[in-house]
C-alpha cells in the first residue's frame, strides 16, 4: 500500500513577502499533490468488502465477527469461533488422550474441567446384549491369569501277569510235597486221619499307574493384551 507524504508546505509560503516568487501557489505543485493522493487513495482497502493482497498482518487485539461453527466458507475464524468448534468436539463426557504431554487439558486447549481418567485400563465399546459391558463405566476384568473350574481326564493303566497256585501235601508218600515255605493247610474234615494238603501263596503282581493331564496357565500379567500407555483425561464439566 503507498502512502500520502505530502510534496508542498503550502503554509509556509503565507509568510513569504510578497513579491516573492515561492509566495505563488502553482498549478504543478497542486498537481503533484493531487496526483500522489490519488495513487494513496487507489492503494488503499475499501471499508466495507475490502479484498487484500499480499500478506495482511492483523493488529493485536483485531475483533472479527464469530461465525457459526457449522460455516465452511473462507471467512476469518475468530478465537471464539475455534473454542466453540473444540466444545463441540469435546463435550461434557468426552474423554481425551495424549501420548507425550501430561498437561491437564484444560491448560492445553483452553476449557473446561478435566479428570484424569481411566488408570491401567483400556476402554470397551458398549454392548447392549452382554450384561458385562451394557452399562458404561462399568468396570472389571484382571491382567492376572487365574486357574477356572474344570475337570481333568484321569487315564489308568493295569498290569496283571498271571500266575498259578500249587496244591501239594505232608504225606511223605505223596511225591514232592511238604514244604515247610509259603503254605496254607487244609485238614480233611471228614475221617480226621486223612493226609493234609497246602497250597503256596505269593502277591498277584498287579499295578496300577495314573496319569491326569494339565493344561493352561496361572501368572502374573498372563492376560494382558499388546497395549501402548498415553495419558486419559475426561471433561467432567
Amino acid at each position: 500500500m503507498t502512502d500520502y507524504t505530502k510534496a508542498t508546505n503550502f503554509a509556509s509560503k503565507d509568510s513569504l513577502s510578497s513579491g516573492n516568487s515561492l509566495k505563488i501557489v502553482k498549478g504543478t505543485e497542486i498537481d503533484t499533490e493531487f496526483n500522489s493522493i490519488a495513487t494513496a487513495i487507489a492503494t488503499k482497502a475499501d471499508l466495507s468488502g475490502p479484498t487484500f493482497t499480499g500478506t495482511p498482518t492483523l493488529p493485536t487485539g483485531t475483533i472479527g465477527v464469530t461465525q457459526s461453527s457449522s460455516d465452511s466458507s473462507t471467512k476469518l475464524a475468530t478465537t471464539a469461533f475455534v473454542q466453540a468448534v473444540l466444545q463441540t468436539l469435546y463435550p461434557v463426557g468426552s474423554v481425551y488422550s495424549n501420548a507425550t504431554s501430561s498437561t491437564n487439558p484444560a491448560t492445553l486447549i483452553g476449557f473446561g474441567t478435566w479428570t484424569a481418567f481411566g488408570a491401567g485400563k483400556v476402554m470397551v465399546g458398549l454392548d447392549s446384549g452382554d450384561a458385562t459391558f451394557s452399562t458404561v463405566g462399568n468396570t472389571g476384568g484382571s491382567k492376572d491369569a487365574i486357574v477356572v473350574s474344570h475337570t481333568h481326564t484321569a487315564t489308568s493303566t493295569v498290569t496283571d501277569p498271571t500266575h498259578r497256585h500249587n496244591v501239594g501235601s505232608n504225606d511223605s508218600t505223596a511225591g514232592a510235597g511238604g514244604d515247610a515255605g509259603n503254605q496254607e493247610f487244609v485238614r480233611d474234615s471228614g475221617s480226621g486221619n486223612g493226609p493234609t494238603t497246602y497250597t503256596n501263596y505269593a502277591s498277584t503282581g498287579i499295578s496300577v499307574a495314573t496319569s491326569i493331564a494339565s493344561t493352561g496357565s496361572s501368572a502374573t500379567g498372563a492376560n494382558l493384551m499388546p497395549y501402548v500407555v498415553v495419558y486419559m483425561w475426561k471433561r467432567t464439566a
